[in-house]
């Protein structure tokens, strides 16, 4: 092997030492970007939290959450953060609907840090799992509701069958209502269950760690537990965590304590006592108005 014969030509040792550093330099560039891209999470799991009194108000803020995260495709799971003892019954059907459509898309796990009773359990019973700690309350398969109200001295009616519910009507329309929740239980917890139906329906609650012994959940677990399940269940290994604020609670104004107590609502929301709408919940705790609340404590 031998030099141009001007003296100025490279060796072919030389050119293939060019070529190598070349390569190294270049390797050097563009390590960081390989690294960056080897070590990007996998995807993301939303925490969507579920919190107080379901109500229509609060239910649009978690439905929107839950579209959100359908829609977005950053998003591979989705984990329910329920701390809520039930409230309307229209309102958790529509969250139940809501939480179903979105585990037809992707995991969903539900985690209950305190109380998931009643109407709270019926929108997460889509959930692959439930996730709950030895004390949280959850249970109470049930609906209740007044009786129809009287109507005011002189009232108007523009026909016969406006506000006309019986009691027995009432009943009817409730006895519907917890067939349907019954059997939502039945669909999606029937091979978990040790419990018959004729026990789903009598709405007792349970504690976390009986709960999962009975099939009304799944595993005793920690919220971060959950999103790892969640995780697992799409397929990451690697994974952010986004997490939806829970929403600014509107309309009526309940409490409950965590053991099933008072829960205390408006006494007509609307402002007017004698229009008889038949208010239906889900709810985990003794419902009083407020009035009577204040008249208990004055007395």
């Amino acid at each position: 092997m031998s030099n141009s014969p001007d003296g100025s030509g490279l060796t072919r040792v030389q050119s293939y030492a060019l070529v190598v550093a070349a390569a190294v330099l270049l390797s050097a560039i563009l390590a960081p970007v390989a690294y960056d891209r080897a070590t990007a999470p996998d995807g993301t799991v939303a925490v969507v939290s579920v919190e107080g009194f379901i109500s229509s108000n609060s239910v649009s803020s978690v439905q929107e959450d839950l579209r959100e995260a359908r829609e977005n495709e950053s998003i591979d799971a989705v984990v329910l953060n329920v701390d809520s003892p039930g409230g309307s019954a229209a309102a958790s059907e529509q969250l139940y609907l809501s939480v179903q459509r979105t585990a037809q898309e992707m995991p969903v796990v539900a985690s209950v840090k305190s109380t998931g009773a009643s109407g709270a359990y019926y929108a997460m019973l889509p959930a692959r799992d439930i996730y709950v700690t030895p004390a949280s309350i959850v249970g109470s398969v049930g609906v209740r509701g007044g009786t129809p109200g009287p109507s005011l001295p002189g009232e108007i009616k523009s026909g016969p069958d406006k506000a006309s519910a019986t009691a027995d009507q009432r009943r009817a329309q409730i006895e519907t209502l917890q067939r349907a929740f019954v059997g939502s239980v039945m669909k999606h917890r029937s091979d978990e269950l040790e419990l018959s139906r004729t026990e789903v329906a009598h709405a007792k609650v349970y504690t976390g760690a009986r709960a999962v012994d009975n099939g009304m959940a799944d595993r005793i677990g920690s919220t971060p537990e959950a999103i790892e399940r969640a995780a697992s269940a799409a397929g990451l290994e690697d994974y952010d965590v986004v997490r939806k604020e829970p929403p600014r609670l509107g309309g009526l104004f309940l409490l409950s304590t965590e053991d099933g107590g008072t829960v205390v609502v408006e006494q007509s929301p609307a402002g007017y006592d004698a229009v008889d709408t038949p208010t239906f919940l889900m709810v985990y705790g003794d419902v009083q108005t407020e009035s009577e609340v204040i008249g208990n404590v004055s007395a």
